[in-house]
């Protein structure tokens, strides 16, 4: 199944608190809850202005209806067609 990475702007994001986090974290849970097993949400990378998450699902719009589902901005959305690291190099 394909991998996304999700961009979503999100002024500030830097500066939430663990409670914040942890109540974005719940409401997008519940949003996967809602979508059924085809939607996996992998991890999220949260930098001063942005979220960048990773997902696995069977489409493009599957990520978009739960972007719209929990109220979550999608700026941008790519799937990943490789992953490297350290190893790749060996």
């Amino acid at each position: 199944m394909p991998r996304y990475v999700i961009e979503r702007e999100l002024p500030g994001a830097g500066r939430l608190s663990v409670d914040e986090l942890r109540a974005v974290s719940q409401k997008s849970c519940n949003v996967l809850g809602d979508l059924g097993p085809q939607i996996q949400w992998e991890h999220s990378y949260v930098t001063s202005d942005k979220i960048y998450c990773v997902y696995i699902a069977p489409n493009e719009a599957m990520i978009l209806e739960h972007a719209q589902r929990g109220g979550f901005p999608a700026n941008r959305i790519s799937e990943v067609t490789a992953v490297i690291d350290p190893v790749t190099a060996e």
